[in-house]
């Protein structure tokens, strides 16, 4: 807004504008892909097998469910955990434990007894554990509409004509 513009406002005692904060836009399908096949690589050979095979699990999960965030049923909370875990938790904790050197890191205890180590594979624990529960009650969604339309194609055609075709004369 011109300083012109702005002067005629205060004199025509309008209020101020209220700013409207822009949000970043939602990530894409392949933002978010990118983001978990970036956390893949990067602990590619240095890591633990420990850690690894915990990455690869939630990288996978994430994989298939990432064409699945838009289906009905998926509740707003879980695609956002879902696209959360690949593009910030997830990479945010692998992240911190690489900045560390590697002796330190599993050897050294740094909280409740447990070493940093151990801290990041309790965390991908709890986040390949909560995306497959996730996971899980999609497929039961999906399971249980294969179900209903199974049931409905029972009732639809079971006393069918198709059964009992007319005689002909």
């Amino acid at each position: 807004m011109s300083w012109w513009s702005e002067l005629g406002r205060r004199l025509r005692g309008e209020p101020e504008p209220v700013p409207v904060p822009e949000l970043p836009p939602a990530p894409t399908s392949e933002e978010i892909l990118a983001s978990v096949e970036d956390v893949r690589r990067r602990v590619a050979g240095r890591v633990p097998p420990a850690v690894q095979a915990r990455v690869e699990r939630i990288a996978r999960t994430v994989a298939e469910m990432v064409p699945r965030l838009d289906r009905p049923g998926l509740g707003s909370r879980q695609a956002h955990t879902v696209v959360a875990t690949a593009t910030s938790y997830l990479p945010e904790a692998v992240d911190a434990y690489l900045r560390l050197p590697r002796d330190f890191a599993d050897r050294r205890v740094v909280a409740d007894g447990k070493t940093s180590l151990m801290l990041l594979v309790d965390q991908l624990d709890l986040l390949g554990a909560t995306i497959a529960k996730i996971s899980d009650a999609v497929s039961r969604q999906d399971a249980n509409a294969l179900i209903a339309h199974g049931a409905f194609l029972e009732e639809k055609f079971r006393a069918s004509t198709l059964d009992n075709p007319p005689e002909a004369s």
